[in-house]
């Protein structure tokens, strides 16, 4: 078949799990709502468990899928997602905090994780000759999940904005339409597949003959560990902000709430584009150079973010914090392809994906908690953020690929 088409497919699934990343619009609603009136931290709970789930989901589905094939795998992923999303469609008020954790979290963050690392590690093996530029398109698509969700969810909250949750319902049958139609025509390449004209060669971040590490190879070496905690603080520092998206767009620039729903929306144009812009420069430039280039950048923009007022300044750094934030997910599949091979990249990534979880957690933690909740103290919360970020530099420059894929 095509290759191409299975890109398209990929994309269609992780468009739908992707949703995920308009929380802030759900999460700023639960904490206005009559019945909710949830604080910050509570409202940041559904969202953390959900990311935190991720990591179970990618562990399982990384290893079934190399086993049983993509197809099944995406197909029962995406079906315990919707299920999650729709289940939390039935909570009413904050008394019912436990059941949308349950479920928006527990079950349809479980679900995004068995889908999310399918197709990562399925085009990974059909394209050996655009790896940095297919890892990045594979996990595109979930950084353009909040794209149309955002304004989406918005209108349906206003229809009813004491029951914010309600829109979950009518979001979670588009989400099961979205990733069945996409995950029903994966399936690997043919024992033996090449691509017309691609010669592998063997290069100082692997080649043919390079050695193809399996998972608890790959776990007994110590770049494992520094790709994850490289993984875990790019994470943290961009989903601080992510998390908070929509209040700061008010708080800090003046954004209207209607403004800022859009907003989150558009930023979330920069966490898809991110994924493939920085995935293709790094096939050119290096990975550890742009995970360099991505930290610096973030730390950056996070360190003037609150003391700006400008509308147009603040969505300026916020995009950049996105753009560098989705490359992570897009250069790190290929990172870890250079460094350990395509062979046993699902349970291998899988395993790395720990890091999403990781800093999936500590960044909205970390962030609501400097806020407060009072009045938000915007210049403590993304100066600690900021400067975490230009520490993590660091650990790139002393992450080299393992001696085993250099002999390649």
């Amino acid at each position: 078949m095509n290759r191409w088409l299975l890109v398209g497919a990929g994309l269609l699934l992780q468009f739908s799990i992707g949703a995920v990343y308009a929380w802030s619009v759900f999460g700023k609603a639960l904490q206005e709502a009559g019945p909710w009136e949830l604080s910050k931290v509570q409202a940041t709970l559904p969202f953390e468990t959900t990311i935190a789930m991720i990591f179970v989901g990618t562990f399982v589905g990384g290893r079934l899928q190399d086993r049983r094939g993509p197809r099944v795998v995406a197909l029962a992923g995406g079906l315990i997602y919707a299920v999650g999303i729709v289940l939390a469609s039935l909570t009413r008020g904050s008394e019912d905090l436990w059941l949308l954790i349950a479920t928006y979290g527990v079950v349809s963050g479980f679900g995004l994780g068995v889908a999310y690392i399918v197709p990562i590690a399925m085009l990974q093996k059909w394209f050996p000759d655009k790896t940095g530029l297919i890892t990045g398109l594979a996990v595109g698509g979930f950084g353009f999940g909040a794209v149309l969700t955002s304004p989406v969810a918005s209108w349906l909250i206003d229809a009813d904005p004491d029951q914010p949750t309600k829109a979950f319902l009518w979001l979670g049958l588009a989400y099961l339409a979205m990733s069945l139609a996409g995950a029903a025509l994966f399936r690997n390449p043919p024992e033996g597949y090449v691509v017309p004209g691609h010669e592998p060669a063997g290069s100082e971040e692997g080649g043919s003959t390079a050695k193809e590490y399996t998972a608890g190879e790959a776990l007994r070496t110590p770049q494992w560990y520094l790709l994850t905690a490289i993984l875990t603080l790019n994470v943290a520092t961009g989903i601080a902000l992510i998390s908070q998206a929509a209040g700061s767009a008010e708080g800090i620039a003046g954004y209207s709430t209607g403004a800022a729903a859009t907003i989150v929306g558009v930023l979330a144009i920069f966490n898809g584009a991110g994924r493939i812009v920085w995935a293709a420069a790094s096939d050119r430039v290096g990975r550890m150079p742009s995970f360099a280039t991505m930290l610096t950048l973030q730390g950056v923009c996070l360190l003037l973010l609150p003391h700006t007022g400008n509308a147009a300044l603040f969505f300026v750094l916020a995009a950049v914090v996105y753009l560098c934030y989705g490359g992570a997910f897009g250069t790190m599949p290929a990172t870890a392809g250079d460094f350990f091979g395509v062979k046993n990249a699902g349970a291998i990534y899988g395993l790395m994906l720990i890091g999403w979880s990781l800093g999936g957690v500590l960044g909205p933690v970390v962030i609501s908690a400097l806020l407060g909740d009072g009045e938000p103290d915007y210049t403590l919360g993304y100066t600690t953020v900021g400067v975490i970020a230009l520490a993590s530099v660091a650990l790139t420059l002393v992450t080299k690929v393992p001696r085993a894929r250099r002999a390649g």
